[in-house]
């Protein structure tokens, strides 16, 4: 028997193990907004122990995060020492957006149906959690001499940019790994990504009673052009292409909107926030200036109109790093192996968490637990789930991994 087939023999025999780890994840919510995530990094801590990982604790200031516009943050790294050699993180995110309307399923419930396993964040990370815990353990059971270290860093900033996630953990200077892999899915191995700007647009008029309109300035009419002027933007990114394979041309959304104060009242103030994705070929300066002048014209058009825009995340694309190449390879291998099929490397629409460790100079890429697609996890809609056979085969494939990268 190899120390491949040990490996995988373990993660079957441990696997229902596995699976209720991550069940007791999914139950505790990490809803962001608000994101008070300090509980489930606690309940995290709690269920590493007990594997005799230790979690060390890593509060972010309250002020930070209230400026920041959540309610509480605490970031976990276990350090696990094996030797002289290169360190190797292991990043997943437990924070998520909303469950929202449309579940079948309890979205905290880790319910498990038809192989699967349902709840929010039960793909998109939480999954990660346990795959990287799982594999670390797997990798621990041969008993074999290893070279280097792995960190679990488990982290609660990404939906709102990462800055206070890894961000925070890496320039605060309590972590610098060699290499490492972030959260992701099964079937390709990620190595770029487009980058995101989000704005929050206020737009100002003047209250008026119904009733006598000419006497106010309607904010909401010229939100509503400010809004057309920017999804006009849609129509030209469509002739601006990436030539990383799996990223398409940028695009924009407007996510949230809100205003007025009353049916009977000529609204005065509108606020919306807005996301652009960036494409790795596009400077991100010139996006944003751009959007802004479309903004500012658009506004130009509406008496007494003034317009406050803010920006809330700058977050840059991510090209590979020439130092990826033996996470790639060793991925690709064993993925092949395990899965039955090639495995891609190419790039991906999302924006993540791994860039921030790639800015500061650390050769990363994206690959965990997942289907073949976002839209295939059901992750941010209703009824988000992960097939348990990708959790077993990609913890698999990270424990394969990590062997080889420390032998």
């Amino acid at each position: 028997m190899t120390d491949y087939d040990r490996l995988d023999t373990w993660v079957d025999t441990y696997f229902n193990e596995e699976v209720r780890f991550l069940q007791d994840l999914i139950r505790v919510p990490t809803d962001t907004p608000p994101g008070n995530n300090a509980p489930h990094a606690e309940r995290t801590a709690e269920l590493l122990n007990a594997f005799g990982f230790e979690a060390e604790k890593y509060p972010v200031p309250q002020a930070d995060v209230k400026a920041y516009g959540m309610e509480s943050i605490t970031n976990l790294i276990v350090r696990r020492h094996y030797g002289v050699g290169r360190t190797i993180a292991l990043n997943a995110h437990g924070d998520v957006v909303p469950p929202g309307e449309g579940w079948t399923h309890d979205p905290y419930g880790g319910e498990i149906e038809d192989g699967k396993i349902y709840g929010r964040a039960a793909a998109v990370s939480k999954s990660d959690f346990a795959s990287f815990t799982f594999a670390v353990r797997a990798l621990e059971s041969l008993s074999a001499p290893l070279h280097g270290n792995v960190e679990l860093h488990f982290t609660y900033d990404e939906e709102f940019g990462g800055e206070l996630g890894p961000g925070w953990l890496l320039k605060k200077g309590l972590t610098h790994p060699d290499l490492m892999i972030a959260a992701g899915f099964s079937y390709e191995v990620v190595t770029a990504h487009n980058g995101c700007l989000q704005m929050e647009v206020t737009v100002h008029g003047k209250m008026a009673h119904a009733a006598i309109p000419h006497t106010g300035v309607d904010a909401l009419q010229c939100a509503v052009g400010i809004l057309n002027a920017l999804y006009a933007q849609n129509a030209l990114y469509q002739r601006v292409t990436s030539n990383v394979e799996g990223i398409q041309h940028p695009y924009l959304n407007v996510g949230r909107i809100e205003g007025g104060t009353n049916t009977n009242v000529v609204p005065g103030k509108v606020t919306f926030k807005l996301d652009r994705r960036i494409i790795p070929e596009e400077n991100p300066a010139e996006v944003e200036a751009v959007i802004r002048q479309v903004i500012t014209d658009a506004a130009g058009r509406f008496p007494g109109i003034s317009v406050e825009i803010r920006r809330l995340l700058l977050a840059h694309a991510m090209q590979a790093l020439p130092g990826n190449k033996p996470l790639v390879e060793a991925l690709q291998k064993h993925a092949a192996t395990l899965f039955g099929q090639q495995i891609p490397t190419m790039g991906t629409p999302l924006y993540t968490d791994v860039r921030l460790y790639a800015e500061a100079g650390i050769p990363g890429v994206v690959y965990g637990a997942g289907p073949r697609s976002v839209l295939e996890s059901h992750a941010k809609r209703s009824d988000e789930r992960l097939d348990l056979e990708d959790l077993r085969r990609a913890t698999k494939v990270i424990a394969r991994t990590l062997k080889d990268l420390l032998s």
